[in-house]
């Protein structure tokens, strides 16, 4: 069940199979269609989800109507309003299916009782949210620090397929700069 779980989880933990198991009774299965809307602004939010395949991304509307993209997820990623998930407060996001998605979840509750029920599943989180803090911390740097022509650079040594799935126009949101000038950038 859920190979794809297992495989991820055995990258940073040492789970029994009976382990796995008892985590794998905790997820339920959900696919969307390419354009589906799984969060958005004032939504409860109850639940993370792990991507088995397809891309999504996370994003916001300034007052202006302006799209910020936080982050691409593609498959193995994690993703939710993690601050929306553990405060209890509405959504600040949008979350936005790119393909036709198949995602895993786990409500807060049950990855709450699993971190204390099995060490391992606890060490699996804990080094997922250190990973997902830098590489958050990482993201801000460079948007504060680098040109556009380093940010584009970066984004292609670390995820060169992302160019092949996503738009221009929303890499160019993500990266900060307009679409005239990622165009610049590209050649």
């Amino acid at each position: 069940m859920y190979p794809a779980l297992k495989k991820h989880f055995a990258e940073l933990a040492e789970l029994t199979d009976a382990e796995f198991e008892r985590i794998a009774t905790c997820f339920s299965e959900k696919r969307f269609k390419k354009h589906s809307i799984i969060l958005q602004p004032g939504d409860a939010v109850s639940h993370e989800y792990f991507v088995q395949k397809g891309l999504l991304k996370t994003f916001l509307l300034d007052d202006n109507g302006k799209e910020h993209i936080l982050q691409f997820s593609m498959e193995n990623w994690w993703v939710s309003d993690y601050q929306a998930l553990h405060t209890g407060l509405a959504s600040s996001f949008y979350i936005q299916c790119l393909e036709d998605v198949e995602l895993l979840y786990i409500s807060y509750e049950d990855r709450r009782r699993l971190c204390d029920e099995i060490h391992q599943y606890e060490r699996f989180c804990r080094l997922k949210v250190t990973a997902g803090f830098i590489s958050m911390q990482n993201r801000v740097m460079a948007l504060l620090k680098n040109d556009a022509q380093s940010r584009y650079q970066q984004l292609l040594n670390q995820y060169p397929t992302l160019f092949q799935r996503v738009p221009k126009a929303l890499i160019a949101a993500y990266l900060g700069v307009s679409r005239e000038t990622l165009s610049r950038l590209h050649r």
